[in-house]
């Protein structure tokens, strides 16, 4: 498998996995650059690359009173203030094909939402701008039907694809993560992130809003990164209790740097030598 680059991270090929992390929508400005800043020093500390993601607009909320964020050119506002105040890359998804290129001008990974992981033509947008490109798998796919959504992307020209697992629908209100789905969508040569607290959210478990699990982050996360994945990916907040967007499946800030000092220690058994070194070396 050939690494995705971004930078001076190189996601894939046997290396340090890539933390993807932050809140799961902009609540204010002021707090998302905060954030952002105690999230890269806490992955600085950890020697772990890290990539800041928020959205701008949560578009497929559980119910129209849900808050949303603070839309399209606000949102791209605050994470280009955050680019440019802590040095960091930054996810942001898009829901339509007329957001990709503006959302292009600030993001460095656009990210196509799992429910929309099919629609050609946001895929072929998103591609469209030499950004790389994170398919989130559908709930609903198998994960040797993902390919088909990367050979779209790099169809429309563009090799820079990853895909996210977060978790295949079961039942009413729940998800549930195939360990099996990591080393066969890598077999396919792209390289796999792990969205841990996205999977373990109850769908509308929560009349009129997403319930969630987040107790299980730390064996989730721990059982996929065992399993060899290229990334993890977290949904944080100081105080999740307070988070107007997945409330109850989001990692508390003061939880993350033991989780990453047990991940990193587990990632260091399972990749192989090089990777080992290349993290030492960086």
């Amino acid at each position: 498998m050939a690494p995705v680059q971004l930078g001076a991270i190189a996601i894939g090929n046997g290396g340090p996995f890539v933390l993807i992390a932050g809140p799961c929508v902009i609540e204010s400005a002021a707090d998302a650059a905060d954030l952002a800043g105690e999230l890269a020093a806490i992955a600085g500390r950890a020697g772990v690359p890290f990539v800041f993601k928020a959205s701008f607009d949560k578009a497929n909320r559980t119910s129209l009173a849900s808050f949303r964020g603070p839309g399209l050119a606000e949102g791209l506002r605050t994470l280009a203030a955050i680019k440019a105040r802590h040095d960091v890359p930054v996810l942001t998804d898009i829901h339509e094909p007329a957001q990709a290129a503006r959302a292009a001008e600030v993001a460095d990974i656009l990210q196509i939402p799992a429910f929309l992981c099919r629609q050609t033509d946001l895929l072929v947008a998103a591609a469209g701008t030499g950004r790389i490109v994170n398919i989130k798998k559908g709930q609903f796919l198998a994960p040797d039907d993902v390919r088909h959504a990367v050979a779209k992307v790099h169809a429309a020209g563009n090799p820079r694809a990853i895909v996210t697992e977060r978790g295949t629908s079961f039942g009413y209100h729940n998800l549930v993560v195939d360990m099996r789905a990591f080393p066969i969508m890598r077999a396919q040569g792209t390289p796999v992130v792990f969205d841990v607290t996205h999977s373990l959210q109850l769908p509308g478990g929560g009349d009129g809003v997403t319930a969630g699990q987040a107790e299980y982050i730390e064996p989730l996360a721990s059982a996929g990164v065992a399993a060899g994945v290229d990334g993890v990916f977290l949904e944080v907040h100081p105080d999740p209790r307070r988070a107007k967007s997945d409330a109850q499946n989001a990692l508390r800030l003061d939880a993350l740097a033991p989780l990453l000092r047990r991940l990193t220690a587990i990632d260091r058994i399972v990749k192989p030598p090089h990777a080992a070194g290349a993290r030492a070396d960086g």
